[in-house]
């Protein structure tokens, strides 16, 4: 595509930065779609976004789906690209948006993976710290983000200012920048006390993260992924990424509750649509519950009549 094409993604990442305020992570989302766009383009020797109709919208999106994309992330895929394209269309250099009436495939609705809660016992006690500072940091680290549903980028992101021991809560900065002030539990409480009296033997003078590296900087997502998985490993026999701890938590709490506008609230999601999907893990708690108690779904019981 020509310069001047290219152009326009930096104007639209401007914009999603500026006037909409989205998070980096998310930003970096858009222009990863955006370039397999720009491929594309270019092996269709299509050099300026006018010359894209819908019909070169479907083989982009029917090439994606060759090539082994699932639906949902086509479905992601054609939300950047409409984004795009009205982005375009305000600025006066398309006419209409070619992506607005294109459909992706359908893709079965996974659930998310989750530990019950003995599993997640298991590996909150079982490590024992000692005096180690980066065990007690990762404690602290894990029973936060299992005590309150934190996204890894949320928890990552976390200044020594985000948290208040002596109120029992904690501040996060969400998608779309939205903050919410969510409950920590008691012994979320206790770990981070303890992981706050040693804070200082890793900390830089100037860093102001709740959670550093051995290095004294901010802990990076990856760290935080990589010594999960590897103490998970190490207790359970299975590695764990930080999103099944917050998986974790909103499953247990709804079985718990059932208050699903609750959880969507802890949660930070936009639509309570996204959270719908733990009543679908609540109904599998409830089936296996009813299989294994009811007395006429039991294998093998007898089927008296009458």
């Amino acid at each position: 595509m020509t310069p001047a094409a290219l152009a326009c993604l930096e104007r639209f990442d401007s914009h999603l930065a500026h006037e909409r305020r989205l998070a980096a992570l998310t930003r970096q989302h858009y222009r990863r779609d955006l370039d397999a766009l720009v491929a594309w383009c270019d092996r269709h020797t299509i050099d300026h976004w006018p010359e894209l109709d819908a019909s070169h919208i479907r083989q982009f999106v029917a090439d994606g789906h060759r090539g082994g994309l699932s639906g949902r992330s086509l479905q992601r895929r054609l939300a950047a690209l409409r984004t795009f394209f009205r982005f375009l269309v305000r600025d006066g250099l398309l006419q209409h948006d070619p992506a607005a009436d294109i459909p992706a495939p359908k893709s079965g609705k996974r659930l998310p993976r989750t530990l019950d809660a003995d599993a997640v016992a298991r590996l909150l006690d079982g490590l024992d710290p000692g005096d180690d500072p980066l065990l007690l940091r990762d404690l602290a680290l894990f029973e936060l983000l299992y005590s309150s549903g934190l996204r890894l980028a949320e928890a990552a992101g976390l200044d020594l200012d985000g948290v208040d021991l002596k109120e029992g809560t904690v501040q996060v900065l969400g998608k779309g920048s939205r903050a919410r002030i969510l409950p920590v539990g008691r012994r979320a409480r206790s770990r981070l006390g303890e992981w706050l009296g040693v804070r200082g033997q890793l900390a830089t003078m100037d860093e102001h993260a709740l959670f550093v590296s051995q290095r004294g900087g901010r802990l990076s997502r990856r760290s935080i992924e990589s010594r999960l998985a590897q103490l998970a490993a190490r207790v359970l026999g299975q590695p764990v990424h930080p999103h099944m701890l917050r998986h974790s938590f909103a499953s247990h709490l709804l079985e718990s509750s059932g208050d699903l506008r609750a959880v969507q609230e802890l949660l930070g999601h936009a639509s309570i649509g996204t959270t719908q999907v733990y009543t679908h893990l609540d109904f599998q708690h409830l089936a296996r519950v009813y299989d294994a108690a009811h007395p006429r779904a039991r294998k093998g019981s007898d089927d008296t009549g009458g």
